[in-house]
């Protein structure tokens, strides 16, 4: 093998070692127990609901496994569910939410 493809072989691995590693970097794993950011997206999620005083927030239980977030609990109409929903996709780092909430009317 010639010494330019040599080089050539060379630095194409290191371009692939450092896109790789920049990847694992970049994106956090998340497996059967969530991600380790969840516990923070689920704060991010509450506080974002103290904020509204239209939202009952006590009755909202808030759960997030890989960065979807899982509304529970009940609320007083439907316009409060999908206002909880819409407060949620706000927090940083949700991903998708699952409104599961209950309207009591």
């Amino acid at each position: 093998m010639s010494s330019q493809l040599r080089k050539f072989y060379g630095l194409a691995s290191v371009f692939a070692l450092a896109g790789a590693l920049a990847g694992c970097a970049t994106y956090e794993k998340c497996g059967l127990e969530g991600c380790a950011s969840d516990s923070k997206v689920t704060a991010n999620v509450k506080s974002l609901f103290q904020q509204h005083s239209d939202l009952e927030a006590n009755s909202i239980d808030v759960q997030t496994l890989n960065h979807v977030v899982y509304l529970n609990g009940m609320v007083a109409n439907g316009l409060e569910s999908e206002e909880a929903k819409s407060v949620a996709l706000e927090a940083p780092g949700v991903t998708r939410v699952v409104n599961l909430l209950a309207v009591t009317k």
